[in-house]
């Protein structure tokens, strides 16, 4: 299994900065569609894992925050520390309970402290040096408390049907890979790395949103594609004319395709809660 460890400066740059700036026009709306797409089963997950009134959270890569305030309203955990590289989505909305950190998880002396819960959504894939970062996350778990990892699934394998969403998808992860070293490819292991931390209990599950016209995950496709067009254009596979006809298509009554995958893995700390 590939890691990917290399210096982030010989691939270009990171998430936030290459690609998907968070001072371009749009891009807290580009997260929310996301949003939309996927944290009605985030938020079903997290409260069946208990998640609720006395639990102190950590929400990693929280972009606009959405987790985070719905733990606090919807779930009635105590407190939630909202951590990202960028938090001004963050400071925007703030809500009682909710404290925002500005830090990077990926420094060495990123240690803010133990938590019931610790979540972190479309976060690691972006990341190098995954197994460190995973064990680093499940250090931050409190004993008796759960580390929550999702991340993306690609489906458009080389089995998969050829449609024009198909095509530029397999360009914008081949893109992304090239630009900022996204790789989702060893996210199905996600199991034996929470296992292989000491966590007990680990279980998973996957969630596959509906591509229909207008739909969030729709237009969070359609947008996202549209801020890394250039790092999609730099594989080969695609052109102006492929991405503008895969738009197209994901907004038409012919789009039958599958959305990436949202892979939810979980683990529990040995202990009892204090």
């Amino acid at each position: 299994m590939e890691h990917l460890d290399e210096p982030l400066t010989q691939r270009g740059g990171r998430y936030g900065e290459a690609v998907f700036r968070p001072e371009q026009a749009g891009e807290g709306e580009r997260i929310d569609f996301g949003a939309l797409a996927y944290d009605d089963v985030t938020l079903a997950r997290l409260r069946a894992l208990g998640a609720g009134p006395g639990w102190r959270c950590l929400d990693v890569g929280a972009g606009t925050g959405t987790v985070s305030r719905r733990l606090l309203d919807e779930a009635g955990v105590t407190s939630v520390l909202a951590v990202d590289r960028d938090v001004r989505f963050l400071t925007e909305r703030p809500a009682p309970g909710l404290d925002v950190l500005e830090a990077d998880l990926t420094a060495p002396d990123f240690a803010p402290g133990h938590f019931r819960l610790v979540h972190a959504r479309f976060v690691l894939m972006h990341l190098p040096q995954r197994d460190r970062l995973i064990t680093a996350l499940a250090e931050l778990v409190a004993p008796g408390g759960v580390l929550v990892l999702s991340d993306a699934v690609d489906l458009t394998s080389d089995r998969a049907p050829g449609t024009p969403y198909t095509t530029v998808m397999r360009a914008m992860w081949q893109g992304l890979r090239a630009t900022i070293g996204t790789d989702v490819s060893w996210v199905p292991s996600y199991p034996q790395l929470l296992r292989g931390t000491g966590l007990a209990h680990v279980a998973a599950e996957i969630h596959v949103p509906p591509l229909l016209p207008g739909s969030p995950i729709s237009r969070f496709w359609a947008d996202t594609w549209e801020r890394s067009r250039a790092a999609m254009l730099a594989t080969g596979l695609v052109d102006d004319a492929a991405v503008d006809a895969a738009v197209r298509y994901l907004d038409s009554d012919a789009c039958a395709a599958l959305s990436a995958g949202m892979l939810t893995v979980w683990g529990w700390k040995p202990g009892k809660p204090a």
